[in-house]
């Protein structure tokens, strides 16, 4: 067993470990990429998705479910269950020339799972948590099978980024041909249909769409004559993503054991300003506002209690995944696994609410060294835009929203109340006094200085 397994103090429910494998539910998370809150049908979306309306009428709507402004962040809280900024994933997304990745010390998911008994755990699609060495790579962090790109924003037809080829099959390059969010869909078929079925899986399928660069099919783009430019281009990738997942949905209905399937589905973070519908919530992908950090979700798990069509409107999100699927799967937890997300199973059932917390979001990867925060607990959230302690000069300017009552974010009420800015201040430095020594480098910083990895092929 890896050393960082014992950190984990697991302890299975007691019982044959036939009957756990009889009993234990699949495990699916399906992740979009920049989806606008209100680029779904079951938020009002004139873009087809009949296949997660249907997941959502059939599960249940987790309307306020939070996550990062952008990629990386989420996808590294999701797999750990812990802030990003504890092992240096919070500021930025790793772009193709960082030589940055999750910290092999974190326990992912994957591992969780494998060490509870899940012999089968897959990611098929978009991994962005470091690609430039083995350590980083999913078949290092407790994934068993592997399919798809290891940076954003890859060519949906040619499957390159920056010239190379980024598409991989178990570490290997993979030139299926085929436009991108097909593939997704083929490769978790394909999955799903390997795994005997007296065994439960963990797939996580975080798809590339529909994050630029703005390509789609024709027979799709045809659907959406009434648009024009991006935004029609934006529709026909939203509506090839809701294909793909109804695929998989039916591969999972033919498989025979769908009732006993646990299906997450979510946005890494918000749409994209001027593309993608964030409906009424203010800001859009990298900012702290709503519109930037809510986004779409929905869960089902029939023979869980989770079932019939409801809404939840109970904070949650992207840290809360782990400690959820291990509920999920049956799996008990010391207090020695430190994590910062909380089961939610009880809340997503429409039981007792979970205790209120704080929920934080950091972003500092552009090239203006400013810091772009937000603490919300409870009816307060606090926006602060203030410059990094690297900047050379700025000011740090602070609104206050009570969001239960104004989830718009369109009345700034921080002077009527300095007593609560000063106390969401003090949770913010609070926060960053978990920081990680290193931190992945801003966006732009040494853009220039590593070329593209042929085939985008680790270098150790």
């Amino acid at each position: 067993m890896h050393p960082k397994h014992l950190s984990l103090a697991l302890l299975l429910l007691t019982a044959t470990a036939a009957t756990q494998a009889a009993e234990r539910p699949n495990i699916v998370i399906l992740l979009a990429d920049d989806l606008g809150y209100g680029d779904v049908g079951f938020h009002g979306s004139d873009i087809r998705t009949p296949n997660l309306d249907r997941l959502a009428s059939s599960g249940t709507v987790l309307e306020r479910y939070y996550v990062c402004p952008m990629c990386s962040p989420t996808r590294a809280g999701l797999m750990t269950g812990r802030y990003p900024l504890r092992f240096g994933m919070m500021r930025s997304v790793v772009p193709p020339y960082r030589d940055f990745g999750i910290d092999p010390a974190e326990v992912t998911i994957a591992e969780m799972l494998g060490t509870a008994g899940y012999e089968h755990r897959a990611v098929i699609g978009k991994w962005h948590l470091g690609h430039r060495r083995e350590k980083w790579l999913p078949l290092a962090n407790g994934f068993t099978h592997a399919v798809g790109c290891y940076n954003g924003a890859i060519d949906y037809f040619t499957h390159e980024r920056d010239g190379q080829l980024d598409w991989h099959r178990n570490g290997q390059p993979d030139r299926t041909d085929g436009y991108v969010t097909d593939l997704v869909g083929d490769a978790a078929i394909e999955f799903i249909e390997s795994v005997p079925v007296d065994k439960p899986y963990f797939l996580y399928v975080p798809f590339t769409a529909p994050h630029s660069p703005f390509q789609a099919k024709d027979e799709d783009l045809a659907k959406y004559p009434n648009r024009k430019g991006k935004k029609r281009t934006y529709a026909a990738m939203v509506d090839c993503l809701d294909q793909n997942i109804g695929r998989i949905l039916a591969a999972i209905d033919a498989r025979g054991d769908a009732d006993n399937t646990f299906v997450l589905f979510s946005s890494d973070n918000g749409g994209v300003a001027q593309v993608g519908d964030n409906g009424p919530l203010r800001g859009s992908k990298l900012t702290p506002y709503e519109g930037g950090v809510r986004v779409a979700a929905a869960v089902r798990w029939p023979a869980g209690g989770i079932t019939g069509g409801g809404r939840i409107d109970e904070a949650m999100g992207y840290l809360d995944v782990f400690p959820t699927v291990m509920s999920v799967a049956g799996v008990a937890q010391t207090p020695t696994n430190e994590l910062d997300g909380v089961d939610m199973l009880a809340a997503m059932r429409g039981g007792e609410p979970a205790d209120p917390r704080p929920w934080f979001t950091y972003q500092d990867q552009g090239g203006g060294r400013q810091q772009k925060l937000a603490v919300h607990q409870g009816e307060w959230k606090l926006v602060a835009h203030r410059p990094a302690p690297d900047a050379k000069k700025g000011k740090s300017r602070y609104e206050l929203f009570r969001i239960a009552e104004d989830p718009h974010e369109t009345t700034d009420v921080a002077a009527d109340y300095p007593e609560v800015v000063s106390r969401l201040q003090g949770s913010l430095e609070r926060f960053f006094s978990w920081q990680a020594a290193e931190q992945v480098p801003r966006y732009d910083v040494g853009r220039d200085k590593l070329p593209p990895l042929t085939n985008w092929q680790p270098v150790e």
